[in-house]
């Protein structure tokens, strides 16, 4: 996840209308699966896989990423998070890329590499920021290399050698507003983040659109500004 909007939000990430949203997005996805062990991929402070061990019923999260001074272990209601720079192979029976590929040169390559480390069988969740025509200094902000389409990062994941289980794309029903306000500073690519603190009222707003738009989430390959995709190591 992206360490910047971790630092705008601070202790209200979990209250934001976006990450309280799409932490529902993700467990929507994989709690059919029923994760246990969570190999969380350029974790931040680990907001999504510690979302897993307290909603999702896992039982256990390491956590990885290179931006980590040392490494570190913690505990969420006893269920140990590991916190590392780089891992050995794991038993991880689900690997998070929360926003994490759209950052790397080498998309295919840090996919091959880590499913390199997992057990045929485990499961990948990986979003990224979706639609080209949507890139705006935000972008530039979260220092991102490209953005994607769900049938894009459908093929990186093939390429990387995983089999797609579902894509989907989050956040449709506020897609047509963020649309406009990215078109309309079009042509702007000063550094800036459009994640913003929001009141209780704007903030209850945006959560209950993305709230009623998650039933039909796993069945729209139209738009959204996230693209979620499902895959497997074979």
């Amino acid at each position: 996840m992206d360490l910047k909007e971790e630092d705008i939000l601070g202790a209200d990430i979990g209250r934001h209308w976006y990450y309280r949203s799409k932490a529902a997005a993700l467990r929507r996805m994989v709690e059919p699966l029923g994760p246990q062990r969570v190999l969380d991929v350029g974790a931040g402070s680990g907001f999504f896989s510690r979302h897993l061990l307290a909603e999702g019923g896992a039982k256990s999260a390491l956590c990885v990423d290179v931006g980590y001074a040392r490494n570190r272990d913690e505990t969420l209601d006893g269920k140990p998070v590991l916190y590392r720079r780089d891992c050995s192979p794991t038993d991880c029976d689900l690997v998070l890329m929360m926003d994490v590929l759209e950052h790397v040169d080498n998309d295919v390559g840090l996919v091959r590499h880590y499913a390199a480390k997992v057990l045929s069988g485990t499961h990948f969740l990986v979003t990224v920021p979706a639609f080209r025509f949507l890139w705006s200094g935000h972008d530039v902000f979260l220092d991102h290399r490209r953005r994607y389409t769900l049938p894009e990062i459908e093929t990186t994941l093939r390429d990387a050698g995983l089999t797609v289980v579902r894509g989907a794309y989050y956040f449709g029903l506020i897609f047509p507003l963020a649309t406009a306000m990215r078109l309309a500073g079009r042509g702007d690519a000063t550094p800036r983040s459009s994640l913003r603190k929001h009141g209780a009222l704007t903030n209850g707003l945006l959560a209950a659109a993305c709230a009623a738009e998650l039933p039909l989430f796993p069945l729209n390959r139209l738009a959204g500004l996230s693209a979620f995709v499902l895959a497997k190591k074979p």
